[in-house]
């Protein structure tokens, strides 16, 4: 019992510290840190699936499959965000005159 104690303190524990690490990252910052986070996601997953290739009963499959679903979610999300948010630092491409005067806009 005490070592459940111990592994659920240090759970609550880098809750806590998560949250106040990501709350405070400047939004600068926050691109090049999701792409880190991509990364230890595709670790997550690889952990994911060996702990669903070695189980021993009903209960640790199904769990084991719940967590490769999910770290699959949350790799695949991740690598979306950053691909929408890397698009909005591209260039826009300027219109040329002959564009605007195509679409039957004006000066």
């Amino acid at each position: 019992m005490s070592n459940a104690m111990a592994l659920l303190s240090i759970f609550v524990l880098s809750i806590f510290i998560g949250f106040e690490v990501v709350s405070k990252v400047s939004t600068t910052l926050h691109t090049p840190l999701m792409s880190g986070a991509n990364a230890i996601h595709g670790i997550i997953l690889i952990g994911a699936i060996t702990v669903a290739d070695r189980a021993d009963n009903n209960l640790q499959l199904v769990l084991g499959i719940v967590a490769v679903v999910l770290a699959t979610v949350n790799m695949v999300g991740g690598f979306v965000v950053t691909d929408r948010m890397l698009e909005m630092f591209k260039a826009k491409p300027k219109r040329t005159e002959s564009a605007t005067q195509e679409s039957g806009g004006s000066k």
